[in-house]
This record gives C-alpha cells, sequence and structure tokens, in this order.
C-alpha cells in the first residue's frame, strides 16, 4: 500500500493562519445551538435590495443566450455610463481608456500591484486598514510598510511622518476615505497634499473609493476631482455596497489611462471579463435614478445615530461613524484588549463585533459593527446589552 504523499505548500501559505473571522463564527454556532439570540454586526453584508429597475435589466440581459459568451472587455455602453456618471457625480472628465472593468474592488486590489511592483519594491498601506490593502502586495513579493493612522489625527496620515529614506523608496501608496475600518473621512486639503506628495517622491496612488456615497458628514468625493490626481495614480469606484450589488462583483479601475492599460494586460492573464448581465445591470445602476442610493444613505445615517448614541447613553463613548456602513468604536478602558472584549460582548449578550486587531497592530483598543440591523433591532439589541450589566457607566 503506498504512503499518503506528503504535500509541500507555498511558504506564503504560513502568513495565512484562521482569522478571527473564523473564531467568531465557531463561538456564533455554539450560542445559536443553545438558543441564544444573536445580533451579528461583524459582516459588511448590506441588508438592503438592488432598485428594481438594477435587476430587471440584470433578468432581462440574462435571457438573452448570446450574453453567456466570454465578454472579454468592457461593452462601450458600459464605459460610456461610467464617465458619465463620473462627470454628473464628482466632475470627473475620463475618457474610455481611463476606464476598466473588475470583479469587485477586492480582485482589483488583489492584482494591480502585478502590473506596478516587482519583488522587494516598497507598499505603503494604513494601519488599521482593510486586510486586501496588503495581502495583494504581499502576493507580488512587495514589501509593506504601514504607515499609522491615529485617533487624534481623525486617522489621517501625517506625510511629515513617513521617513524620507522609506517615502523615496515607495512604489506605490494605497489609500482610502471614507476608510473601512475606522469609518474617518478626507477634507479636500488632503487629497491636495496626497497628490504633492505622490509627485515629490514619484509615488503611484491607488485610491480605494468603495464607500464614497455613504457618507454622513460631507459630500463624498473623488481623488480623481483634485488637479493632477490623474498624473499620479487610478481609483477603486465599487457599485457593491452603494449599489447593493455586492454578490456580483462589478467594480471599476479608473484614472491614469498608462496604469489602466498595463493593469488591463495583467487581467487579461486572469479572467475573460465581467459577464455581460452584471454589465447591464451596471449600465442600469448607474444611468438610472440615485433615489435608493440616497434613501439607503438616509437609512444608514439613521443607524448610525441610533447605534452610536445608544451606546453612548449606555455608557460605552462610541463616537458617530462618520463614513462606510460601520462604526469604529475604542473598547472601554477596563478591557485589556480588542479580541477579549469582543469574545467577552458576544458570551455575556450575543452582540458580535470585529476586534481592531484584525485590521492591524493600530486597530487593538478598537471594535468593528457593521450597521446592518435597522433601528427597531438596533434598539431591542441596545437593551439586550443595557439588561446584561456589560457595559459599566
Amino acid at each position: 500500500m503506498l504512503e499518503d504523499m506528503q504535500i509541500r505548500f507555498a511558504k506564503r501559505m504560513d502568513s495565512f493562519q484562521s482569522s478571527i473571522f473564523t473564531v467568531l463564527n465557531e463561538r456564533k454556532r455554539r450560542l445559536q445551538e443553545k438558543g441564544r439570540r444573536i445580533y451579528d454586526l461583524s459582516i459588511g453584508t448590506p441588508d438592503f435590495r438592488p432598485s428594481p429597475h438594477v435587476m430587471e435589466a440584470l433578468i432581462e440581459s440574462a435571457r438573452k443566450p448570446e450574453n453567456y459568451k466570454y465578454s472579454i472587455v468592457e461593452r462601450p455602453e458600459l464605459l460610456d455610463a461610467v464617465r458619465s456618471f463620473y462627470q454628473r457625480r464628482f466632475q470627473v472628465e475620463l475618457s474610455r481608456s481611463e476606464v476598466m472593468a473588475l470583479n469587485g474592488s477586492q480582485e482589483g486590489m488583489a492584482h494591480i500591484c502585478l502590473a506596478l511592483c516587482d519583488p522587494g519594491d516598497v507598499v505603503l498601506a494604513p494601519n488599521p486598514g482593510y486586510p486586501i490593502f496588503e495581502v495583494g502586495p504581499y502576493l507580488c513579493g512587495a514589501q509593506i510598510v504601514p504607515y499609522p493612522l491615529y485617533r487624534e489625527n481623525n486617522f489621517l496620515p501625517r506625510f511629515e511622518d513617513i521617513p524620507e529614506e522609506v517615502a523615496r523608496k515607495a512604489k506605490m501608496m494605497i489609500v482610502s476615505y471614507p476608510l473601512n475600518p475606522v469609518c474617518a473621512t478626507a477634507p479636500d486639503s488632503f487629497y491636495e497634499e496626497l497628490i504633492a506628495f505622490a509627485r515629490k517622491y514619484e509615488i503611484v496612488i491607488v485610491h480605494d473609493n468603495a464607500y464614497a456615497e455613504i457618507i454622513y458628514n460631507r459630500e463624498g468625493t473623488s481623488f480623481l476631482k483634485f488637479q493632477g490626481a490623474k498624473e499620479v495614480g487610478v481609483e477603486f469606484y465599487s457599485l457593491s455596497k452603494s449599489f447593493d450589488l455586492t454578490g456580483a462583483r462589478i467594480s471599476f479601475a479608473l484614472g491614469n489611462e498608462e496604469i489602466i492599460q498595463k493593469f488591463r494586460t495583467v487581467r487579461s492573464q486572469i479572467d475573460y471579463g465581467v459577464f455581460y448581465p452584471v454589465q447591464d445591470a451596471a449600465i442600469a445602476a448607474l444611468t438610472g435614478d440615485l433615489a435608493d442610493v440616497r434613501k439607503q444613505r438616509e437609512e444608514y445615517a439613521r443607524r448610525n445615530t441610533a447605534l452610536c448614541q445608544g451606546l453612548r447613553n449606555l455608557g460605552w463613548h462610541v463616537p458617530d461613524s462618520q463614513g462606510t456602513m460601520f462604526v469604529w468604536a475604542p473598547i472601554p478602558s477596563q478591557h485589556e484588549s480588542s479580541e477579549e472584549f469582543a469574545l467577552d460582548l458576544m458570551e455575556k449578550t450575543g452582540v458580535i463585533v470585529v476586534p481592531g486587531s484584525a485590521f492591524g497592530s493600530l486597530g487593538e483598543g478598537f471594535v468593528r459593527m457593521a450597521l446592518i440591523m435597522d433601528v427597531p433591532q438596533i434598539e431591542e439589541m441596545l437593551k439586550v446589552i443595557a439588561d446584561s450589566g456589560f457595559i459599566e457607566k
């Protein structure tokens, strides 16, 4: 009898361990088996329906047999829909060659380094930040240098604190506002400073603009709106959260034509384009009435107020979210770590939040909560927390 073959995995797999989400899901399963009521605020999956006209466009397109072939490239109508939308929404002019469709921003962020970075090149990434910001550079062998984001600076980087020798070596910088998980937005002056920094050190900027339509304290903007932006970088714009097309996986890379075309060459080796019915749904979303997008933002704002104000009333000093569909909260001082707090909160109340340490070392001391329950459910959850006595005033 042959012995079992020993499979030798890539060394990079040593960096991908079971995440805190796996731990939380296992604890959740155990509590549910005991009949406990769970309030899961861990995953940012919208609970809204796509607009009817968007679903109808997808359904009608899916009825056409010819739409099941490889798409290879975008429909011209899709490129023009993106261009028109960016002009109306952000006053940004784009040519067709400055736009490319992606199978979601996560996929784009994972692959863009393949077009920009060689092994060993330095990539600046936010700490705290969304995990894919580091995973993409890591997979292509880049050296990741985190730039710190502190609450006292509204989670904006201090460019003067980035060492000169690091800035000179940097090939690319990943930026995102509103930023998941810290829920901060950036003023116009930040983008002007960012572009000047990129020009000075010849750094390519990749701006993830996934939450441009979910902002509470100001109107959402685009990195590309600012003078010189297209000379130094690109932006990702997603239809997942704002238009509730999460599972459809459709977003766009926009901006510097040379970067877009090199990125397109890379992606042509990976897949055969975005499914035509998804493209048609995106066209309907971008050219149609945005009333549902506005209503959704207003609902997120109500949830934001209900959750944050409600927790403050209980004695947990949670600041209002400035943007994204999340809330970023410092843990109460009597708790030693964000993971200990999150697991204890879950056991005592059935409320599931994500420890901030899952988003980088500077996420320690915070937790992230998703605004995926309506106000009555939030009020019910707040009562459970209050009755548990878990939060000390």
